[in-house]
């Protein structure tokens, strides 16, 4: 699943590498999920590729969605603590949120894998959504990788608009 899927950046080239898979490319916008779902038509993947338009929050309880994804991407979605809040629901035990991070203001080079479970995605945030950190990649570019080490409990996500305004923690920045 793409989280946000807005232009289709990374859910569009994901499928195009991986012509194996099935995905989801979520998004709460009309406009976007329109031109991504006449860029499945037009590169005739409509068979493995599904547009859905919701709110991450409101898709997070979908039956069909809800604990299926082996991996979950996103792309300046939002903050660590909103993100990860509304891609748990959708990952499978086991799965994968890869998320894409701002680069560091001074990389080291060639990257530097930052100890998990500090800063921007804490051990002890996430673990209220049966997540653990895992890999954190920062240099010109940066990612992280969260492990769904259990079922998303079904509180979660909150109701839409909540994970912002009220964050299930405080990512530490710096």
């Amino acid at each position: 699943m793409d989280l946000g899927s807005g232009g289709g950046l990374p859910g569009l080239v994901l499928a195009q590498h991986w012509p194996g898979s099935e995905a989801v490319l979520l998004d709460a916008s009309e406009r976007r999920t329109t031109f991504l779902s006449w860029a499945v038509r037009s590169l005739g993947w409509e068979e493995r590729v599904r547009v859905v338009r919701a709110r991450a929050e409101e898709g997070g309880r979908f039956p069909d969605l809800r604990g299926t994804f082996d991996v979950v991407c996103a792309r300046s979605f939002g903050s660590p603590p909103v993100t990860a809040e509304c891609a748990a629901p959708f990952l499978a035990p086991g799965g994968l949120l890869v998320v894409s991070e701002p680069p560091e203001p001074h990389p080291v080079p060639p990257f530097e894998n930052v100890e998990a479970g500090q800063g921007r995605w804490p051990r002890e945030g996430l673990a209220a959504l049966g997540m653990e950190p895992l890999i954190s990649v920062r240099a010109r570019f940066g990612y992280q990788v969260v492990r769904q080490i259990s079922p998303c409990p079904e509180r979660f996500p909150r109701r839409a608009g909540v994970p912002v305004k009220r964050p299930l923690y405080r990512a530490v920045v710096g």
